[in-house]
């Protein structure tokens, strides 16, 4: 062989040597790729039981939630229950096939924050034609409850920091309740304001607080809001409420610009953005037995008489078609009602409107020749203040009645429950007549005792015999939430609605001292053909001022138990007696009363949390419905 030949014959051995090398190179990184990757299975994480694999959280948004996936393996007549602590509250459920089907395994709900906890479940799996019953034990560690920190000196904290359980009676120890609550306003939630139109609520955003409780006082489920929430983030921001457990089990609320749907586990149903001609959704979501969201929000752009254009607070209904979005219809409350009512705004309490709570206007009120200047300005917003575009009406709860399909709203700033149609007409309005105009007077509704006897109130119809007697005797609400009706009691013309009276400015005036300031659970019975109003029910008056809320809470009747779920949001704080201001966070009040009674079946004190709403939550909607 010459030499020419013999290096020709080495250059192709090094050319083979170096191209076999780079496929070799190449092929390293699919090697690695095969543990657990592309070219094959490889189970490399830990699997408890018989099934596959626990996944804590499963979708970023209820850290004490997790899905045990079924293992490639069909699932029947699961049955989950989680281990309580000694002397704890038991959570027991049996899991619907549907949620099988779209967890892709068993869900599990209610476990102990910062605890090792034991699951139990019951199953049947199908495996090559045969179905196997399976009863075991899984042991699932829960993180802590994490909650952003807001750098307020009252802040003690995550969520709350104790509960003291005073009474639960035996016919409610099954119960766990969904708190609705917030921190006071952050840094991170104050640098911005609406522009073009200028007006609006969108500086009312704090940091959400949603939990479960049982009956013990433990924390069993809370929301860790990261993946769906930022503070700094217009459209993604906000004040989450208007919370409702649906039919199928699944909550819907609202937070500034969105309204939404999530199950427990935090599986999103949807997530949108409001219609463009409305803005800040909060308070109040109502689901209608017609299928439609009723959403408390305001104008995007409203054009006012005198030819400014801004944006309106809280005065604006919209019905939504949940699975499409479209606005099927709105309710524009400035057109229906009378904006520049004034006679409640002059004698509210400039410490506690809202949840804008100013130590330095505590017990101060607004005169007449304030609001008249004030509407002459530009400054418009979430201010108390007459006309649109201030917060004139504070719409805190709307509730569809679909037997007349009217709707029934509760206005904390005129201290007024109404009740308006599709037509967009009054049919009635329970409250003081004091200050309206005259197209109005023929609504409002007669105090009646039992036996149908007329009960006068004096001073303009502001101070009923509730007022003045310390027994008590019929009164209207003041500055109250949530005004609902009882579909299950009532019938045709006569219904019952609840409402919680929170009772600033009763009587269209402020006591001599903040320590008289009291707030009532109450249920009135109503004559819709009549236009008469009887109070058959009350709670709190007794208590005094130590069971007061300023501002938010609720009053609800619960059918399941028949009985009345009330929570006194904003009550137990330690205010300053000489203003009226908080000292403290309030200290709410979770009560449940068997229908009728007089005392509380279920009492339990939350410590320093600064409460909205809350309500029992089914775990049988969640998972065991059909």
């Amino acid at each position: 062989m010459n030499c020419r030949k013999a290096a020709l014959v080495k250059t192709g051995r090094v050319a083979r040597l170096v191209l076999c090398s780079a496929m070799l190179g190449a092929a390293v990184p699919t090697m690695a790729l095969a543990i657990g990757g592309a070219s094959g299975a490889h189970v490399d994480y830990q699997v408890q039981g018989k099934l596959g694999e626990v996944v804590m959280n499963p979708y970023d948004l209820a850290p004490l939630t997790a899905v045990i996936k079924n293992g490639g393996f069909v699932l029947k007549d699961v049955t989950v229950r989680i281990v309580p602590k000694a002397e704890g509250q038991e959570i027991k459920y049996r899991v619907a096939n549907k949620h099988l089907l779209t967890h892709g395994g068993i869900p599990v709900f209610g476990l102990y924050a910062d605890y090792v906890n034991t699951v139990e479940v019951e199953y049947s799996k199908l495996f090559n034609g045969k179905w196997e019953q399976v009863k075991e034990s899984y042991t699932l560690y829960a993180p802590p409850v994490y909650s952003e920190p807001n750098a307020t000196k009252t802040l003690k904290a995550a969520l709350f920091s104790g509960a003291d359980v005073k009474k639960v009676d035996k016919k409610y120890s099954d119960r766990l309740y969904f708190v609705n609550n917030f921190l006071h306003k952050a840094g991170k939630g104050t640098r911005a304001v609406w522009n073009n139109p200028t007006g609006g609520a969108l500086e009312w955003n704090y940091y959400p607080q949603n939990f479960i409780v049982d009956t013990k006082g433990e924390v069993r489920w809370y929301m860790k809001v990261d993946t769906i929430y930022d503070l700094k983030s217009i459209y993604n921001a906000g004040v989450m409420m208007g919370f409702k457990q649906n039919n199928d089990g699944a909550m819907s609320w609202g937070f500034g610009q969105r309204y939404v749907k999530y199950d427990i586990l935090g599986k999103e149903v949807f997530n949108r953005e409001l219609p463009a001609g409305y803005n800040d959704v909060s308070h109040s979501i109502d689901n209608s037995p017609n299928g439609n969201y009723f959403l408390r929000v305001a104008s995007s752009n409203l054009k006012r008489a005198d030819g400014r254009n801004v944006r309106t607070v809280r005065d604006v209904i919209i019905e939504v078609e949940p699975s499409t979005g479209l606005v099927k219809d709105e309710w524009r409350l400035f057109d229906i009602l009378d904006p520049y009512r004034d006679v409640n705004m002059k004698v509210l309490d400039q410490g506690a409107v809202c949840l804008n709570i100013d130590a330095s206007k505590a017990g101060h009120t607004m005169t007449a020749e304030e609001l008249a200047k004030q509407d002459a300005n530009d400054k418009f917003g979430d201010i108390v203040g007459v006309g649109p575009g201030r917060n004139w009406a504070h719409v805190n709860s709307v509730d569809h009645d679909a037997e007349d399909d009217s709707i029934i709203i509760s206005s904390r700033h005129q201290s007024a429950v109404v009740k308006i149609g599709r037509d967009k007409q009054v049919k009635w309005i329970m409250g003081s007549p004091e200050g309206w105009k005259k197209e109005y007077l023929g609504k409002f509704l007669t105090p009646v005792d039992s036996k149908g006897n007329k009960i006068v109130c004096e001073a303009g119809g502001s101070k009923c015999p509730g007022y003045e007697n310390d027994e008590g005797g019929f009164d209207w609400t003041w500055t109250q939430h949530t005004a609902f009706k009882i579909d299950s009691k009532s019938k045709g013309d006569i219904i019952y609605v609840s409402v919680f009276d929170n009772g600033d400015s009763r009587g269209m005036e402020q006591p001599a001292l903040p320590s008289m300031k009291y707030s009532r659970a109450v249920i009135y019975k109503i004559d819709q053909k009549k236009m008469t109003i009887e109070q058959i029910w009350e709670f709190g008056k007794q208590r005094g001022n130590g069971w007061y809320s300023p501002v938010t809470s609720l009053t609800e009747y619960q059918t399941d138990k028949d009985s009345v779920f009330v929570y006194s949001a904003t009550a137990g704080a330690d205010f300053d007696i000489a203003t009226g201001a908080f000292k403290t966070d309030p200290n709410p009040y979770i009560m449940e009363f068997n229908y009728g009674e007089k005392e509380p079946a279920v009492e339990i004190q939350l410590k320093d949390t600064t409460g909205y709403q809350a309500m029992p939550f089914s775990v049988d909607k969640a998972f065991t419905n059909k």
